[in-house]
């Protein structure tokens, strides 16, 4: 943040300084000259992010649940089909053939969102704080005459938001962090997510930087702020995720700690 909101000129002189010893917003100024662009990954990083995570949650909730339950037939064979993935995977080219020529996702929101709507890992998690939940409660509820479904919805799922909390904590990072499946599947520059726009402008900027003696014309990198913008672009990136983590560090750990125990 300090070095985003300082002078170039100082940065290159003095070097990085906790307290900026002259204030410039170059750095700012120099991204947001096409600021269009810039919003509209904003809007698919958050959109994908919202759903992703909304339903990511769902269905790890759902799956962990299940495997959660002593009176499930198949609970062993879930459970060791869940961990077999999270040790072993496809490969890329498998995946990106599924993806291109069998799911026809590429160049789409879906292709940004599917991919990472379950993971294995967040699964085991949930499951280990669901195992400590009294299967009394789950009993007592089909007494009163609820269901399956209304005994997931208005019975586990209030009384698991730690685990909540910490799950869609984790799966938010994942998609608001994730760059990755852009680079591979998206095209179009209306999908480009967030953390890939940056991730493009940071490259031009250091070819930029590097090959600074072989431009010719109009182009005077020796005035673009390349140190000031690049940390503008990770505090670009970051700084949102850095205002939502305080408001789930409460259930964090309890989350983490509980969800941690194994039978």
């Amino acid at each position: 943040m300090a070095i985003s909101l300082s002078d170039e000129g100082n940065v290159v002189k003095y070097g990085y300084r906790f307290i900026p010893k002259k204030f410039s917003f170059e750095g700012y100024e120099a991204i947001f000259k096409n600021p269009g662009i810039l919003i509209n990954a904003y809007s698919v990083t958050i959109l994908i992010t919202i759903v992703g995570t909304a339903a990511g949650l769902l269905f790890t909730a759902m799956i962990a649940y299940v495997m959660s339950r002593k009176d499930y037939r198949y609970r062993r064979t879930t459970t060791l089909y869940v961990v077999f993935t999270m040790l072993f995977s496809g490969g890329l080219v498998p995946f990106y053939i599924l993806v291109v020529k069998y799911l026809h996702l590429k160049d789409t929101l879906w292709v940004l969102i599917i991919p990472y709507l379950v993971n294995p890992f967040y699964v085991m998690i949930m499951k280990g704080f669901l195992d400590q939940m009294p299967s009394e409660i789950i009993e007592s509820a089909k007494i009163d005459g609820a269901g399956e479904y209304r005994s997931f919805f208005a019975i586990v799922l209030p009384l698991s938001v730690p685990a909540l909390a910490t799950v869609g904590l984790f799966i938010s990072f994942v998609y608001w962090n994730d760059w990755w499946l852009g680079l591979l599947f998206i095209d179009t520059d209306k999908l480009v997510p967030l953390q890939l726009l940056l991730y493009r402008t940071m490259n031009t900027i250091e070819f930029y930087a590097a090959n600074s003696q072989h431009l010719s014309g109009n182009v005077d990198v020796t005035k673009f702020p390349s140190l000031t913008a690049r940390m503008a672009l990770a505090v670009l990136g970051a700084g949102p995720m850095l205002f939502v983590f305080p408001f789930f560090q409460r259930y964090f750990v309890k989350g983490l700690t509980v969800g941690s125990l194994k039978e």
